[in-house]
């Protein structure tokens, strides 16, 4: 089969194109909606996420990895039928698993909201989740089925088109009913969502038809052992995704309770959760969608070098996905500890915004290599090695803020100090096992320190540079307008001093 002698980078830009125009929108959506709902209501949404990401990950998310990785395999091979045949069964699946645990969370709502999550006024977007998590799953099995064929623009169209939806329907309906109490309000919000989700989902059932229609190629021999295959990828990044999504539940509960425990009013504790993770985890993330993308398309990708036989291929694309990570998240987080506080009050309208930027600003660099590293695992068959540090990493945040943030005097930065260990850890622990499960060539100055170098540079010329701008009374927009557009070219010239340039980013230097 004739290959394109840089697999990963069309659909990398593909993605990253789409997916900076819909962090964009969601990120003005996120903007719009705090200031309609308000930080307290905020931290209520906040609250009822993580169980939405359990439900996801308990019926979901093994599967889409199954889909995903499977789909390249078959896709390489020539083996249409069993592609497909994947995909069957992985819905057939996951509906079975999504009609059980909604039901569980139907009948069960009022004990989690008052027990588990601690806040009755949950209820009625908890009984909305369940349509919301089904749709859902049915559009990402369809979805990840287009990224591991290699097919991007389908679903990275689709996904653009989704945030204006979402955006026009949560907006829409909170202009349209709001004032409400903070119960209805969350309930409007995941309403919202599920008008976006029948969009999405049925744009992604109809797209695949088509396309299953319009391929010719003969299905294949059928495929003995299927079902066991789909499991053997599911379970171990199902249970991770369902162990790890428990553990940010349990983290995301426990933030409010222990500021509360040491003293704080609910009220007050509260919305200092839905400041951090609702309004400056969300702005500090805003560049990374090139990021987002390079994991979805390594994964695919890295299965079907695998199951090709390529290793010098195998050590390129993880290679070029590290390198990516480096020169995206590096100088973006650089750029965003330094503007992000006066932005972000100035956006939010909300003053504490950008508080704990920094150690959040570190904590973000070494999740995404975290994130990057583990998606390599899971491309290269090593999805038990990927479970396992991910499970570690994050016990390591819950530590963190079940020990320190309840503390006087400590508050917040226990779970600030916790959130830069556990990235820290899990990016450590995702190396190592991938260096020793493909024998990885270390590229560390590429990697590591021509980015950091020439991101450090960055971020102290442009601190002078925004605080001067400010000093001299520009507004705080252009100036980080311009500070961005200095520090870029800044940045580009002192990686490209170091002998870090576009080849190294398209592979070329590693073929």
């Amino acid at each position: 089969m004739k290959r394109d002698p840089s697999p990963l980078l069309y659909g990398t830009l593909l993605l990253t194109a789409t997916g900076l125009a819909g962090q964009l929108l969601g990120f003005l959506y996120r903007i719009a909606l705090s200031r309609q709902i308000g930080a307290e209501v905020m931290g209520l949404y906040q609250l009822i996420m993580p169980v939405y990401s359990v439900l996801l990950s308990l019926t979901a998310v093994g599967l889409t990895a199954a889909v995903s990785n499977l789909s390249a395999r078959f896709h390489a091979l020539g083996r249409r039928g069993a592609m497909e045949r994947t995909l069957t069964l992985s819905l057939r699946t996951f509906l079975l698993l999504a009609a059980v645990l909604g039901a569980a969370v139907v009948l069960l709502y009022d004990p989690i909201s008052v027990y588990l999550l601690g806040d009755a006024r949950t209820q009625l977007g908890l009984l909305l989740l369940p349509a919301c998590v089904v749709l859902t799953g049915v559009e990402n099995l369809h979805k990840h089925q287009f990224y591991g064929i290699g097919q991007v623009r389908p679903p990275a169209l689709v996904e653009l088109a989704e945030q204006f939806v979402r955006t026009g329907a949560v907006l829409g309906l909170l202009a349209v009913f709001l004032p409400q109490n903070a119960e209805r309000t969350v309930g409007l919000i995941v309403l919202g969502m599920i008008v976006c989700e029948v969009f999405s989902a049925g744009m992604l059932m109809l797209l695949r038809a088509r396309a299953r229609a319009r391929d010719t190629r003969p299905p294949g021999p059928p495929e003995p052992g299927l079902g066991r295959q789909i499991v053997g990828i599911a379970v171990p990044v199902g249970l991770t995704a369902v162990l790890g999504n428990l553990m940010n539940s349990a983290n995301s509960v426990l933030i409010p309770a222990r500021l509360v425990a040491g003293g704080m009013e609910v009220s007050q504790a509260m919305s200092i959760f839905g400041v951090v993770c609702g309004m400056t985890l969300p702005m500090l993330t805003l560049p990374m969608a090139f990021l987002g993308a390079v994991n979805l398309m390594l994964a695919p990708g890295l299965a079907e070098s695998t199951a090709l036989g390529r290793r010098r291929e195998t050590h390129c694309r993880i290679h070029q996905a590290l390198l990516a990570t480096s020169v995206v998240a590096l100088p973006c987080t650089a750029l965003m500890a330094v503007i992000g506080p006066t932005i972000g009050a100035a956006l939010f309208q909300e003053p504490t915004v950008g508080e704990g930027i920094l150690p959040l600003a570190v904590g973000v660099v070494f999740s995404c290599y975290q994130g990057v590293l583990g998606a390599a695992l899971n491309g290269v068959g090593r999805q038990p090695a990927a479970a396992r540090n991910a499970l570690i990493s994050g016990g390591v945040q819950l530590l963190f803020t079940a020990a320190l943030t309840g503390l006087p005097g400590v508050g917040l930065g226990g779970f600030l100090l916790g959130f830069v260990a556990s990235g820290l850890v899990g990016a450590l622990l995702n190396g190592v096992s991938l260096v020793r499960a493909v024998g990885l060539p270390l590229r560390l100055f590429q990697w590591i320190t021509a980015p950091g170098l020439a991101s450090l540079l960055m971020g102290l010329c442009v601190n002078l540079l925004f605080r001067e701008l400010l000093r001299r009374g520009l507004a705080a927009l252009p100036a980080a307008l311009a500070c961005g557009l200095f520090g870029a070219v800044l940045y580009l010239a002192a990686l490209s001093a170091q002998g870090v340039g576009w080849r190294d980013l398209t592979g070329r230097n590693c073929k």
